[in-house]
């Protein structure tokens, strides 16, 4: 999306590069997870009811895919007769069902949009069908179902303001675990809770490319995120004497994208060199 340096053999056309001190880089994030929060529920409903457009689209790729064979097909066969007989047909294999599939139709190259979130169509997934099926299967208002999808993919956007290296799903179910926290009446509080109960949970998931069996990650993030809200609604959150976690949520926050954007860089390097490195029979 932008040019920072570009150069032809010893001449340098354009620079823009620059260091950043991690105090003026925390100066430039204006935002933080209550502004989102605030923005979400008061925003003037006509300004923001374009984000049914996500909703639209992503579910309409994971019925596409109920009708195929994608990818892994898991989505579709979460649907089938898993959903009856393992998981129940509940809310929860409804979430896990719609966001694999969507994400089996995208990964195998359906010839379908989705709606996606910072630069990614699975993340867009991730924070987009968990909301919509939970508003849906519980019969909630359009309003209820527009500002929880603000809520889940505005989280999604500040918190990837300074990630790269983790696996989406990590962030997206975040977002979409705040959004179902909302749904199931959570105030800003639980809403925090359920932010904290996610970062505490999954964060190092890596990241090894864009492929149908990340369809297997997005259950996964999906799924903490449903018990990350279940927690929250019931008032529990991991505390900042365990492991990453800190008092303040914006700091735990800052403590997951210090993993994925700084501690992460080798195990980059490694899956990299181990996806390159690979010999095939």
């Amino acid at each position: 999306t932008t040019f920072v340096y570009i150069a032809t053999d010893e001449k340098v056309l354009l620079d823009k590069q620059q260091t950043v001190s991690e105090e003026e880089e925390e100066a430039q994030l204006e935002l933080n997870l209550r502004k989102v929060y605030d923005f979400a529920l008061t925003s003037p409903l006509d300004e923001i009811r374009f984000i049914l457009d996500t909703a639209r689209l992503n579910k309409a790729a994971a019925e596409q895919a109920f009708k195929g064979n994608y990818g892994h097909s898991l989505g579709k066969m979460l649907r089938g007769t898993y959903e009856h007989k393992v998981m129940g047909d509940s809310v929860f294999s409804h979430i896990l069902s719609y966001t694999s599939a969507a994400c089996d139709a995208r990964m195998a190259g359906a010839m379908i949009p989705v709606m996606s979130n910072s630069g990614s169509g699975n993340q867009g997934i991730t924070a987009t069908l968990p909301v919509v099926v939970y508003a849906e299967d519980n019969h909630k208002s359009e309003e209820e179902l527009i500002r929880a999808l603000v809520l889940s993919h505005l989280t999604v956007i500040y918190i990837k303001q300074r990630l790269s290296a983790l696996c989406g799903c990590v962030v997206a179910a975040t977002g979409s675990s705040c959004g179902i926290t909302y749904l199931m009446g959570g105030n800003y509080e639980q809403i925090t809770f359920a932010v904290q109960n996610m970062i505490a949970n999954i964060t190092g998931m890596i990241c090894d490319g864009a492929k149908p069996s990340c369809a297997l990650k997005l259950t996964s993030g999906v799924s903490t995120a449903v018990f990350s809200a279940i927690l929250a609604m019931e008032h529990k959150c991991v505390s900042s004497v365990e492991g990453i976690i800190d008092d303040n949520v914006d700091r735990s926050i800052r403590n997951l994208t210090k993993i994925g954007s700084q501690g992460m860089n080798e195990t980059d390097k490694l899956v990299l060199e181990i996806m390159t490195h690979k010999q095939c029979d």
